[in-house]
């Protein structure tokens, strides 16, 4: 049952994502109104020139205004506010593509660090090149999914390894999964579907490295999902792996629901399939290319820096338009 605190804390969080709605309204309604009394005063001879001119103002306000309220009025992902759990494994190229994903994982720490965010890894495989060979994160902060949720996809770099003693530019590829942070009351989990193992924590280098029985290994038996938690504490790691299981098990909830809905994914950027080629980084060019939106910049460099917002920006507006589109807007 809910209490007092519970209802007062729904109705805030209500109030606060109708806000920017009431908001744009009441802006739109202004500019209306303005316009009808504007109108009005053109039959005035004494102040016509001074209304023809107001009147051209507001019309070259309204369009702008209509699409903001369109905008806000654009049926909202529950989901968008939510940490989100980031996962960055190499794909093809060998020991190239475990040290893409390294930079791809550096790449949205910084980001992440620019956006107030914390990031606190899950589970992190290395190998002897120092790469990576699978990393998952658990980004907490404001507006997380939101932001990153465009990022998941095959990230494929172009570039003359450190490894490569005859200059030849190799192609690898990386791939990157943003899943919601899932809450209890979203997936519930039976305890007889998941099996727990305890083991010792390993690492490369001495990495974790554990002496007591302390990771834990979580299995989802009816889809054969599993998880890994390596930190010191037992019991945190417990917490931990469940975390990452339920977003595991409400994105793919979301996917069959989102599949269900609309066979082509109409109002997503791409397909949304991890299999989907979303991003080329060319080292030699200097140059990032986007293939869901043809967008290329040549800012490579502050791209991997994790300057990011101009590529999300672009992604976000973009699907708000095939969003408008569908709605015949």
């Amino acid at each position: 049952m809910a209490t007092g605190c519970d209802n007062i804390a729904e109705l805030a969080k209500e109030y606060s994502d109708l806000r920017p709605v009431v908001d744009q309204i009441t802006i739109y309604n202004s500019i209306v109104s303005d316009l009808s009394e504007t109108e009005l005063m053109l039959n005035d001879p004494d102040i016509v020139e001074l209304a023809q001119e107001e009147l051209k103002r507001l019309r070259s306000e309204l369009p702008e205004v209509e699409v903001a309220l369109q905008l806000a009025l654009l049926p909202k992902d529950i989901a968008d506010v939510r940490p989100a759990v980031l996962e960055i494994r190499p794909g093809t190229g060998g020991d190239e593509a475990a040290l893409f994903a390294g930079d791809l994982l550096r790449m949205y720490n910084r980001y992440a660090e620019a956006q107030g965010w914390k990031v606190d890894i899950v589970e992190e495989h290395s190998t002897e090149l120092g790469g990576i060979k699978e990393v998952v994160a658990h980004v907490k902060g404001e507006n997380v999914f939101a932001r990153l949720k465009y990022e998941s996809g095959v990230h494929r770099v172009q570039r003359v390894p450190t490894t490569e003693s005859g200059g030849r530019i190799h192609t690898s590829a990386a791939t990157v999964a943003v899943l919601p942070e899932a809450e209890a009351v979203d997936i519930e989990i039976n305890v007889s579907d998941i099996r727990i193992d305890t083991m010792r924590a390993s690492g490369a280098g001495g990495q974790h490295v554990n002496t007591t029985d302390s990771a834990v290994r979580i299995t989802h038996i009816p889809t054969g999902i599993t998880v890994t938690s390596a930190e010191k504490s037992q019991h945190r790691n417990r917490e931990i792996a469940m975390q990452v299981l339920r977003a595991r098990l409400y994105d793919r909830e979301r996917t069959r629901v989102d599949n269900e809905r609309s066979a082509d994914r109409a109002l997503q950027v791409g397909t949304g399939d991890r299999s989907e080629r979303i991003r080329t980084y060319n080292f030699p060019q200097g140059r990032m290319t986007d293939h869901r939106i043809n967008l290329t910049l040549y800012k490579l460099d502050q791209i991997m820096q994790g300057e990011l917002n101009e590529v999300i920006d672009a992604l976000t507006v973009d699907a708000q338009a095939k969003q408008l589109a569908e709605m015949g807007v």
